[in-house]
Order: structure tokens, then C-alpha cells, then sequence
């Protein structure tokens, strides 16, 4: 039995171009059975459209429609058979005189001659090797998944197959189309996941499929001269095209003079436009006109921010362009962001990342040159809303709150096992911390889900609360 697997991008609901997509593979390959990922609404990011009976009706003729074009080969999409003009949902079938079982959950004592795991998965940091060494198989197995978004989790492909001794024999590639022959008796060798490349991918894919499927042709963002802006501003122009991306430099009456000369060089490298809007007059305005006083407290911090936001959102309604939120998961955790300010956007590529590895990514895309200037990845971290302003004013080193945040958000590990690192007020306070910020996180913009514990879904801390 000649077997292809077809790894192909999907859209949520975009039955016309999932159509275009699935026979477009099926004319191309010869083969007695080609695989494709699940098209079931429930699995590509459907969520309450799966109650639609417009659009479940929808679904369900573009399988009749694909059975009506009569391929000589059988067609498996995630458990749905087109097979000589038929729609069939099926757990087991026989084709070529073989045994097949297509399953969304592997069992290790089904007897097939091919065992096919069809599960959508979304991306994971850090679980993929785990995930492909937990199949141990001793028949014939594939898995396939798609890749496409469903809002924040992205499916990122990365299908693969084995053969009965349990040896890799087929591997995709992450965030990419592959229609490819599965041949059981060749050897491949498996390539390990790249935490900093699979990040890298995964996120530039995540804009680029976020504009095309909602219309935008161009981001903007704000350039602060900090290492979250000027991340978020590399992996844009990766993902969209130096042209699409244009930069705001909004310096105040506190910003140095090197967060402008980096922003500037930042953008230089990157070949995008930037312009620059003071907003020292509009807080001078600001403060003569309705506060009529100054107390140097967090609400002029705040109203700085505000400003800024007021016109990163002037400029994106505007030009039409999506703007892009630089927050990151340590900050998001922390609750230091401002409503309204710098917390104001459409879309946000790195709210997953603690700033540890925010900073391992920007390294990475140093890797062959400096495009992130090493004067931003060098300097403290600081918001400058106030003369010599440092992020470690307020918030521990990054360090110990990335550790932490891992440890009790992404591994739900017990506070006595931290406290057995880190001291406990510390701890605690961290903690406290957290829960107090779920209001803010409830606000914040779509961004892309890296682990099972991000704040955009997995995370569902009530704002409500009185324990902490």
C-alpha cells in the first residue's frame, strides 16, 4: 500500500480555501492512501462555531464535494474516509489488504498493520521531543497535524512517522507544508527540537497567519530603545516584510538618550520607518489643563504610558495597521504594564515569554550579526517614567521571577517546594502579586500561547478573590 501524508496549512472556517488546499495535494501525489490533518471545525479553532448549523452544513459539503471529484485513492482527513465517492466516518478500515486505525489518542495495544494518531496539537515549548519519544509503537504509525491558528495556539505541524521497530522513518518540519511518500523501511535521522528556532518559528508564522486570515498588510508598534520592542519588532519584520513594519519613537522628558540612538539603530538594521512624537508637550498640556498639579506619583507614570498608547492607537486606526503589544509573560505576571498604554494592541508575539527568554531569543537572532543592537540587549531594563527608573526597583531580579513564574504558573508546582529555592516572603509576595493582576491580563490583547500555561489560555486565575 503506497501511504503519502499530506501536513498542509488549514484555516479556521475558510471552507473554500481548505478545499483548494486538500484536493490540490490529492491531485499532486500517487498513492493508494494520503493522510491530511483533521478539517473538523472542533479541530481548527472552531470554538462555538461547531454549534453553527450554517457552518456545520458548510463543512459537511466541502467533504461531499471533495467525494464528488471520485479519486481512484482512498482519502483520509483526521478520521473522515473519502473513498470511492463516500464519506465515511471511521475508527477502523481495510485497504491494499492492510488493517488501518485512526485514532485522536494513541493506545499502545491496538493491533493494525498502520496505526494513524490524527490530532490537531497545538504548540508546546519544550514538549516535542517528550511527545514523539512517548510513541513507542510496533506497527506501522503516523501522526499528522496541521498547522494553521486557532486564535492564540498555533498548530505547528511537526508530523512524523514510524515503523514497526519503532524507528523514525518520516519527520516534518515545523510551520511549513509537506506532502510527502512514507516509505517504512528508510531511516531518518530526528531532528531535536531548537527551543530559540522553534520559538522563532513559531511566532513569525503566528503574525504572518494572524494578517492574512484577518486582513492587515502592515503592523505598527512603539520603539522604546528596550529589548521587548526591539524583539517584538525583529520577529515582525521576519514575519511580514521590512516593509510592512514601521516603528514609533515616543521619547519623554525621562527617556535617555540612548533609548532614541538605539531605537534608531535598531530600525536601521531591521531597514524599517520610524518617526518620533515627543509627549512631553502633551503631558505639560496634560498636567496644566486637568491635573493642575504635579505629585510625581504612579498616576503621571501611568498617564505617560497613556499617551504613548493614545498614539500608537491614533497612528493604527489611521494607517490601518495592526498594532503590535510588547508586554511580556514576567510583566504580564507582575501586573507591570498600564491599561491603556503600553498595554494597548491587537496582537502580541511574545506574552509567553518570561524576559529570560526573551533575552535567549533575541540572542538567537544575533546568531549571524547584530540586527537587535547590543547596547539594548546590554542595558537594564527600565520602563523610564521616572528620573533613573529600573525595573529591578520594583519587580526581583528576572532571574529569580522567570524561575518562580515557571515554577508555580507553567508547573503548578506547591509553594513548599519554592520555598525550598527562594526565600518564602519572597515567594509569597510574588504569588500575591500574580493573583492581583488578573485584572490587567483580562484586558490585554491576543497573543501567541507557547506553553499550557499561558495567561492567553490555560491560566484562568479569578479576578474576584480574596484569598491572596
Amino acid at each position: 500500500m503506497k501511504t503519502a501524508v499530506a501536513q498542509i496549512k488549514l484555516k479556521t472556517a475558510d471552507f473554500d480555501f481548505n478545499y483548494e488546499n486538500i484536493t490540490k495535494a490529492i491531485e499532486n501525489t500517487d498513492c493508494d492512501l494520503i493522510i491530511f490533518p483533521s478539517a473538523l471545525l472542533c479541530e481548527t479553532g472552531g470554538k462555538d462555531l461547531d454549534y453553527d448549523a450554517d457552518c456545520i452544513n458548510k463543512e459537511e459539503e466541502m467533504y461531499e464535494k471533495i467525494a464528488g471529484k471520485e479519486y481512484s485513492k482512498a482519502v483520509l482527513i483526521g478520521n473522515i474516509l473519502i473513498k470511492n465517492g463516500d464519506v465515511e466516518e471511521v475508527e477502523a478500515f481495510e485497504l491494499c489488504g492492510k488493517k488501518i486505525f485512526v485514532s485522536g489518542t494513541f493506545y499502545d495495544d491496538v493491533i493494525c498493520d498502520l496505526y494513524i494518531l490524527s490530532k490537531n496539537k497545538y504548540f508546546v515549548m519544550k514538549s516535542y521531543d517528550e511527545f514523539v519519544e512517548n510513541i513507542s509503537v510496533k506497527t506501522d504509525f503516523i501522526y499528522i497535524n496541521a498547522i494553521g491558528m486557532s486564535d492564540e495556539s498555533i498548530f505547528a505541524g511537526g508530523s512524523f512517522a514510524k515503523n514497526r521497530e519503532n524507528r523514525i522513518v518520516f519527520q516534518a518540519p515545523l510551520c511549513e507544508e509537506c506532502v510527502r511518500d512514507i516509505d517504512f523501511g528508510a531511516h531518518v535521522e530526528y531532528q531535536k527540537e531548537i527551543f530559540e528556532e522553534s520559538i522563532f518559528k513559531v511566532t513569525t508564522f503566528a503574525l504572518k497567519e494572524y494578517c492574512e486570515n484577518t486582513g492587515f498588510k502592515k503592523v505598527i508598534l512603539g520603539l522604546s530603545g528596550g529589548i521587548d520592542s526591539a524583539l517584538t519588532a525583529a520577529l515582525a519584520v521576519e514575519a511580514l516584510g521590512k516593509e510592512n513594519v514601521s516603528g514609533i519613537l515616543m521619547p519623554s522628558m525621562f527617556s535617555s538618550e540612548g533609548s532614541v540612538i538605539d531605537s534608531i539603530a535598531l530600525a536601521q538594521n531591521l531597514g524599517i520607518k520610524t518617526v518620533k512624537h515627543t509627549i512631553t508637550p502633551l503631558f505639560d498640556n496634560f498636567m496644566e489643563k486637568i491635573a493642575h498639579e504635579r505629585l510625581h506619583d504612579l498616576a503621571e507614570e501611568n498617564l505617560q504610558a497613556r499617551l504613548r498608547g493614545l498614539i500608537l492607537m491614533f497612528f493604527s486606526n489611521r494607517d490601518g495597521g495592526l498594532l503590535l503589544s510588547t508586554g511580556n509573560k514576567s510583566e504580564a505576571a507582575m501586573g507591570y504594564g498600564t491599561l491603556y498604554g503600553d498595554l494597548a494592541g491587537g496582537y502580541n508575539l511574545i506574552c509567553d515569554l518570561t524576559k529570560t527568554n526573551v533575552y535567549k531569543l533575541s540572542n538567537y537572532i544575533n546568531r549571524n550579526g547584530e540586527i537587535i543592537p547590543q547596547a539594548i540587549i546590554d542595558k537594564a531594563p527600565s520602563a523610564e517614567l521616572r528620573p533613573n527608573q529600573k525595573d529591578q526597583d520594583s519587580l526581583p531580579e528576572y532571574e529569580v521571577l522567570d524561575d518562580i513564574i515557571e515554577m508555580y504558573v507553567e508547573q503548578l508546582m506547591p509553594k513548599e517546594e519554592i520555598y525550598k529555592k527562594y526565600d518564602k516572603s519572597l515567594v509569597d509576595s510574588t504569588i500575591k502579586k500574580i493573583y492581583r493582576a488578573q485584572f490587567k491580563r483580562k484586558q490585554c490583547c491576543l497573543g501567541v500561547r507557547l506553553t499550557e500555561r499561558s495567561f492567553t489560555s490555560g491560566v484562568n486565575y479569578p479576578v474576584v478573590q480574596r484569598f491572596y
